[in-house]
């Protein structure tokens, strides 16, 4: 069958398939499983997704519009080999949230834009002349300090939301701790999902859950829509995050090759054009920013379907719910509680996604360059330092990437001029720092 220039082969005889059996990118299963399949990556991503615009009161039925439209244009650009979600990225939330306080929603939404723009850029480069620059411009010890501190920046925002209801946030964050260290497969990868579900129910026993607004929505009817506004001040909150979209962007490409046996390098540059421009469609429209779904990588792990048939049911499935108003405002009940309780978590996630960068790549804190790029970005990110250079503002995440790229590349070009530190990028091999390090 060609779905607009997707073409799949049956696989098998669309009836019975063996447990474990693989089903690749360029075949599917008969459509009701492909259905079914296309509405469980639906569900993985639905926690996740919709805690972005709910913790920046940004209207959730339209990040699931753009989250629809994003996923199906990043299939068209793709040629429908490689399987992908795009739903709301972590890594936009600080700066959404500190360019709203200055110049509101439509500021920020102009950020998620120029975010965007640029990824697609990056991506038209990387699609002719391949990404091996990035790893020069970003290597492990660079990439896994701005992940860290852009996660670890927004702690005060988690402990905020938790201390509104305390006890409705505990039991959100154990819920999700409980779920995902108890079971395994599917439901083991959707512990947000339940966390959060679980944490609404104490929500609603609380008298913490407002349902006057699901009441007046209308069953069917267009998202909200805002168009952005442009201010030069945010570019510093912008821009480190699209080095963020990057890595993950090529993550995702190797990750599925990996999966699926099949070299997918020469995708790479169109994965990230394709989020580039999913990125700045949702801000013309008042979506947030996307990003590839590790959730969605999760169930094709479990279910060994990396169809991208079934990715076309979830980008469909995504339209239809955002043309609910009602399933908007009721998405939209979620309370600071519950929101406070998976933050904590998803927060911490990503700050240790950073670490996970650096023990992957054996990243050598015996080299100073190394440990001074980390603690030096690490404590201005967390920290949130704040530059004022006339009327532009740089905060945390801003100065912490310009920190983490000055302070690596200068100490790496000033070590090799005087030949005075070992290559910051080669293994430790001091068998007493291996030890530790296991």
């Amino acid at each position: 069958m060609n779905l607009l220039g997707t073409t799949w082969r049956l696989h098998g005889d669309g009836r019975s398939v063996a447990p474990g059996q693989v089903v690749t990118p360029d075949e599917r299963l008969s459509w009701p499983r492909t259905i079914g399949i296309g509405l469980q990556h639906v569900v993985a991503m639905f926690g996740a997704t919709f805690l972005v615009p709910l913790i920046t009161g940004m209207p959730p039925a339209t990040t699931l519009f753009f989250s629809g439209i994003g996923t199906l244009f990043f299939l068209i650009l793709t040629r429908g080999r490689v399987p992908s979600y795009l739903g709301s990225s972590f890594a936009f939330i600080a700066p959404i949230m500190a360019s709203q306080q200055q110049y509101g929603v439509s500021g920020a939404l102009g950020g998620v834009v120029i975010a965007g723009l640029t990824l697609a850029i990056l991506g038209l480069i990387v699609q002719k002349f391949g990404s091996s620059w990035i790893n020069r411009l970003m290597p492990a010890p660079v990439t896994g300090t701005i992940v860290a501190l852009i996660g670890l920046n927004l702690a005060p925002s988690a402990r905020s939301n938790f201390e509104l209801a305390p006890v409705t946030a505990l039991i959100t964050l154990l819920t999700i701790i409980l779920v995902s260290v108890l079971f395994r497969g599917i439901l083991g990868r959707l512990a947000i999902l339940v966390g959060v579900l679980v944490g609404y129910g104490v929500a609603v026993v609380s008298n913490e859950v407002d349902f006057s607004k699901i009441d007046a929505a209308p069953w069917l009817g267009l998202p909200q829509f805002q168009t952005p506004t442009f201010h030069l001040a945010v570019l510093g909150l912008f821009i480190p995050v699209v080095l963020v979209l990057l890595a993950e962007n090529i993550g995702h490409v190797k990750s599925v090759a990996l999966m699926t046996g099949e070299n997918l390098d020469s995708y790479a540059g169109r994965a990230i054009m394709a989020d580039g421009v999913a990125t700045t469609l949702a801000g013309f429209g008042g979506g947030s920013g996307t990003t590839t779904y590790a959730e969605n990588i999760g169930v094709m792990a479990a279910t060994k379907v990396y169809s991208t048939a079934a990715y076309w049911v979830a980008g469909i499935a995504a339209l239809l719910l955002s043309f609910s108003p009602k399933f908007g405002e009721l998405i939209a009940t979620v309370p600071a509680g519950v929101l406070g309780g998976a933050a904590t978590l998803l927060y911490g996630m990503i700050g240790i996604l950073g670490v996970r960068i650096w023990v992957q790549n054996k990243v050598s804190f015996s080299n100073n360059i190394n440990l001074t790029t980390a603690a030096v970005a690490l404590i201005v990110g967390i920290a949130n330092f704040t530059w004022t250079l006339g009327s532009l503002t740089f905060e945390g995440i801003a100065l912490g990437t310009a920190a983490a790229l000055i302070t690596y590349h200068g100490m790496s070009a000033l070590a090799r001029w005087r030949g005075t530190a070992e290559d910051p990028l080669t293994p430790d091999t001091d068998p007493a720092t291996a030890t530790l390090a296991k």
